[in-house]
């Protein structure tokens, strides 16, 4: 059999899982630290419940992500986990689910992993979005993610730190409001609205455009000129103010495709 008949051939089977995702969807990316509890916690000793040792190399990883190849327009970190907003005309390997995945999840494990000078990986899971309505629950929805585990970790590691065993302090907090866990910290000296912004709402990252002092030659003269960097956002909005920042980022990149 000739090679290329027996290529086609095999081809089949290797490609009958694959998904493309259609023109119109806009695409979210969320990748997901592998047994990152314990890599934290347990193998490289980060502080309890955050460590801005690790927020910036979480931070760090995202921003390659947004400059390695794929056309990203919006970045969002919280505990280990990172969400991706892709533009909306974005091509990148035809949108097949399957390299989509498997690059985005390798580029992220090995700069998370040179960063942290231990092996780390990532899963990555693709999710079309079929509006902006869509795009914007699906940021609000891993934001209200982090804000509960923001209060859970504070609540459980305020009680480990006095001597609370796992078990009791996960028993003492299963089932109870927000309310509860609110007076729990405050009872402890922890003002749970003063905590800094990142911890609670996550970590925005996006591109926008600065001003640079430069020196054009050809005139002899100082200039100022303007660019675009990727900035990271320690104090994004909440809520329903955050559903109207999502829609900025999305109106200004549709207009500059147009």
């Amino acid at each position: 059999m000739k090679f290329e008949e027996f290529d086609k051939k095999m081809r089949v089977y290797e490609e009958s899982l694959d998904q493309v995702i259609v023109p119109d969807m806009y695409l979210a990316a969320r990748l997901d630290g592998r047994s990152f509890t314990r890599l934290t916690k347990e193998v490289c000793q980060f502080d309890s419940p955050y460590d801005e040792r690790f927020r910036d190399i979480m931070v760090k990883t995202v921003k390659y992500l947004m400059t390695c190849g794929f056309r990203i327009i919006y970045g969002y970190t919280e505990s280990d986990e990172i969400s991706l907003l892709f533009h909306p005309d974005d091509s990148t390997f035809g949108r097949k689910v399957r390299k989509l995945n498997t690059t985005l999840a390798g580029e992220a494990s090995a700069v998370f992993s040179m960063e942290l000078g231990q092996i780390a990986t990532f899963d990555c899971r693709i999710i079309p979005l079929p509006n902006k309505d869509k795009v914007c629950d699906y940021f609000l929805w891993r934001q209200e993610d982090a804000h509960r585990n923001s209060l859970n970790s504070y609540c459980y590691w305020t009680l480990r730190k006095e001597g609370v065993s796992r078990r009791e302090a996960t028993a003492l907090l299963e089932g109870r409001s927000v309310a509860y866990k609110n007076e729990l910290l405050f009872s402890k000296g922890i003002n749970y609205n003063n905590l800094p912004d990142w911890q609670k709402r996550g970590v925005g990252v996006l591109y926008q455009r600065v001003e640079k002092e430069g020196f054009n030659p050809v005139l002899g003269q100082t200039v100022q000129t303007v660019r675009r960097e990727i900035m990271a956002d320690m104090h994004i909005p909440f809520g329903e103010k955050y559903r109207e920042w999502i829609l900025g980022i999305l109106s200004q990149q549709r207009e500059k495709t147009i």
